[in-house]
């Protein structure tokens, strides 16, 4: 993993990373000049220096937009190379904001892409950086900073890397004068980092390797090193045991059972539980309702909430949160079999309800239904969230990059959305309409798990949820992120594959409470 520690702030570095921010436009001069305006940092520059720097700006028309960055070669001289990296609006700790937390939470972000588009940027020619940070919001900057670097330099591959795309970078160095808010920042982003990384190592794992038992043991593997945090796995004798009846019946095709994993940390000091809840199909073919080939490419992204949520946990735990955090992963692999759960079965969930399956490849709402009900019954939380790559429905409403949220209870929307604005990771609230409930009837059971096409389907989903989360029903909120759990290409902190979208939500949220 690339190495990021704190550093005194100087300038004899072969390398140096220098933060710029858009100037204001000229109140005079036409209305599109606007250029890069070097950043004040804990360092002072020598005049020369500046002044080419100043200049080399103007040449290239830097923005000073977060993430751009633009290269400055000085052959035979030191620095040897100059990366002017912007890091946005905001991104300097200026502006007249009163809220610290806001204005950390813009510096943060402005500077996460700069680490980012650092790390990509000096990879193929540079071994190390020096990054100045700003005077005024070093802390914020180094851990924004160190995030997007770490997150934007993940690789995720079974075979070794082609010689040709080998990375000389190794090392990067945060210059400030308070190195030890800097060091504290650096780790704060490590253990954030990490628990993404968990995430998205669990989900690009292919499915031929990644059986409900395979990431039980990852999970219970992560957990054991690190203090205060606790597992327990329920295996298929536990399930029938316990009445999970629906997560049997959506493994009972495969040759590999089913699981559920539930991860728990319990500081001294609690302000609160959450539970958290994923879901964790680690291959969806369908079923008997068998998905085309086409469709079913991506399927071991179907657990991507599970990942998300555990690495939650063991994030929650890397940063001491005082908050007790659970974590339940229903873990099943939905394949064709002549074991395999039918249309027309009735399957009987924990607590007791039941599910009419018209639709077999409706299946994580049927695991997310038993793991709901209980951590309603048995965990008794005090907040109830569950993430789950559950409807293309949402995709269509809301696209790959925001997921759909879905609550009665005002204030948690608000802390997860703002959350999610901070670490950018966004949501959209969506309707609970009751009306919508009628859809779900049965003729022979309480629910049936697939109303027909064209009946709002992530609505509908959520509704079908809510049914399992008794007296916490206004203190739930299910979260919908199908799509932004995988990218297409390499974007800012994120790169192509799993994201492991929710992690860093799930964190800046749980740090507020």
């Amino acid at each position: 993993m690339l190495d990021i520690s704190a550093g005194p702030a100087e300038t004899s570095a072969k390398v140096l990373a220098l933060p710029v921010c858009p100037s204001a436009p000229d109140s005079e001069g036409p209305s599109d000049d606007v250029h890069a305006t070097l950043v004040e940092t804990d360092t002072v520059l020598a005049e020369p220096l500046v002044t080419e720097i100043n200049s080399f700006l103007a040449d290239v028309r830097h923005s000073g937009a977060a993430g751009t960055v633009h290269l400055l070669p000085r052959p035979g001289r030191d620095p040897s190379h100059i990366l002017l990296v912007g890091v946005g609006v905001g991104g300097d700790g200026g502006g007249d904001r009163d809220d610290n937390v806001e204005r950390d939470d813009t510096v943060e972000a402005g500077w996460r892409s700069a680490g980012a588009a650092v790390a990509r940027k000096a990879a193929s020619r540079l071994a190390s950086v020096t990054v100045l940070l700003p005077a005024a919001t070093a802390p914020a900057a180094a851990r924004g900073f160190a995030e997007g670097a770490w997150l934007a330099s993940y690789r995720f591959r079974l075979a070794a890397e082609p010689d040709d795309r080998a990375t000389p970078l190794r090392r990067i160095t945060l210059a400030a004068r308070d190195t030890g808010a800097t060091d504290a920042a650096i780790a704060a982003a490590r253990a954030i980092s990490d628990a993404v990384i968990l995430a998205r190592d669990l989900t690009n794992a292919p499915s031929v390797q990644k059986s409900p038992k395979w990431f039980a043991d990852r999970v219970a593997n992560a957990a054991a090193r690190r203090k205060g945090v606790t597992t327990r796995v329920f295996d298929e004798n536990d399930l029938a045991e316990g009445g999970f009846g629906a997560i049997l019946a959506v493994g009972a095709g495969s040759s590999r059972p089913p699981r559920m994993v539930e991860l728990a940390w319990r500081p001294r000091r609690s302000r609160a539980h959450v539970v958290l809840v994923g879901k964790g199909i680690t291959f969806d073919s369908g079923g008997i309702s068998i998905k085309t080939v086409e469709q079913m490419k991506l399927m071991r992204k179907d657990m991507g909430g599970a990942a998300a949520v555990c690495g939650a946990v063991l994030g929650a735990a890397d940063l001491e949160l005082p908050v007790r955090v659970t974590a339940l992963a229903p873990l099943a692999e939905n394949m064709i079999s002549g074991a395999s759960v039918r249309p027309g079965d009735v399957v009987r969930h924990y607590g007791g309800l039941t599910t009419e399956v018209q639709n077999t490849d409706a299946e994580g709402r049927l695991v997310l239904g038993d793991a709901l009900a209980y951590a309603a019954r048995r965990l008794k939380p005090d907040l109830l969230v569950d993430l789950a790559t559950l409807t293309g429905a949402s995709h269509v409403a809301l696209g790959k990059r925001t997921a759909a949220l879905f609550t009665h209870n005002d204030a948690m929307a608000a802390g997860l959305a703002a959350a999610g604005k901070a670490v950018g990771e966004r949501t959209w609230r969506m309707p609970l309409p009751d009306d919508y409930v009628a859809s779900l009837a049965s003729d022979i059971a309480d629910l049936n798990n697939a109303p027909p096409p064209g009946q709002a389907g992530a609505v509908v989903a959520a509704l079908y949820l809510r049914e399992f989360t008794g007296d916490r029903r206004d203190r739930w909120v299910h979260v919908d992120m199908s799509a932004p759990a995988w990218i297409e290409t390499h974007d800012g902190p994120l790169v192509k594959g799993a994201t492991g979208w929710g992690v860093r939500l799930l964190l800046r949220w749980l740090g507020s409470l």
